[in-house]
Formats: structure tokens, C-alpha cells, sequence
């Protein structure tokens, strides 16, 4: 169970965190909820307290971890398969896991990618997404700026693709 104030990662929407515990009735049925805000995107969500491990909630890296997630961006990128179709279903199943690991492999391979060969429309949505994911993750574990983070992100990538 988490507590008012928690961060927490919310596989495919980000990191937010808890604001409150609210007791709804849906259908007849009541049901606690987390009332989740997003500070990248500025967004609110409300999760059923009883489904957050089957979702996959987790709380967000400890602020030691962001250095072991930044020189992991800076790796070389992964092998990816040449077919687009079968890399977006690659990439999409790391995003679904909320493993920040898999979030920042995409984000690497793609953006590489995208330096090197371009993207397609839907793989350019899914690092705009991929992106928005790692950075709000990481705003919140170093208690940081969006601007600040993305500058990092991005600073890592692209001198990563000019070596």
C-alpha cells in the first residue's frame, strides 16, 4: 500500500505522485482509489488501490540509481530487428514493463536510430512517449526540472551519435 505523497511509476503513463486516497462507488461497487498527479504532462489519474500490482505500479528509482540509468543511455544501442513492425512490438512490450531499464533502451535505440536512418511516424510517437516516460521518472527521483532532465537525456544521445 502506498501513502499520500508517494512517488510511483505507472507502467506506459510516467511518474507521478500519490495526492490521495479517495473511496469512489463505480457501478454500484465501491472501490479505493490512488488519485495519481503527473507533474510532466499535467495529468491526473485515479487507480483501484486493489489492481496497482497487477498494473505493475512501482515506486520511482532512488536518486543514487538516476547515474546507473544515464550511463546505461550512454551504451551502445541494441540490436534491433529491421523489420519496423516487429521493432514496435519490441519496443512496445519494454514500455509496458515500466522497467526504467527498458524505458531508457528504447528511448536510446530509437533516438540513435533516428539520427542515423529517421523514424517512422508511429516509432516517432513511441520515443515522444518513451521520452516523456523516462524523464518524468527521472524529474521525480532527482527532484529536478523537466527542463533539466531533458537537456541531460538529450545531451547523453547526442554525444552518444556524434562518436
Amino acid at each position: 500500500m502506498y501513502d499520500i505523497g508517494d512517488k510511483v511509476v505507472y507502467p506506459m503513463h510516467g511518474a507521478g505522485i500519490i495526492e490521495g486516497i479517495e473511496e469512489c462507488e463505480i457501478l454500484g461497487e465501491k472501490q479505493s482509489y490512488y488519485i495519481l498527479r503527473f507533474p510532466v504532462g499535467d495529468m491526473k489519474v485515479m487507480i483501484p488501490t486493489a489492481n496497482v500490482e497487477q498494473i505493475g505500479i512501482r515506486e520511482v528509482i532512488s536518486n543514487d540509481e538516476v547515474a546507473d540509468v544515464m550511463k546505461f543511455m550512454s551504451g551502445d544501442q541494441s540490436k534491433m530487428s529491421t523489420n519496423w513492425n516487429k521493432r514496435y512490438r519490441q519496443n512496445m512490450e519494454k514500455m509496458k514493463s515500466g522497467d526504467i531499464y527498458e524505458v531508457a533502451e528504447v528511448v536510446r535505440n530509437l533516438m540513435l536510430r533516428d539520427s542515423e536512418k529517421g523514424l517512422s511516424t508511429a516509432e516517432r510517437k513511441m520515443l515522444s512517449n518513451a521520452r516523456q516516460i523516462l524523464i518524468s521518472e527521472l524529474v521525480l527521483s532527482k527532484d529536478a526540472e523537466e527542463s533539466e532532465i531533458t537537456a541531460l537525456v538529450d545531451g547523453i544521445i547526442e554525444a552518444e551519435g556524434s562518436v
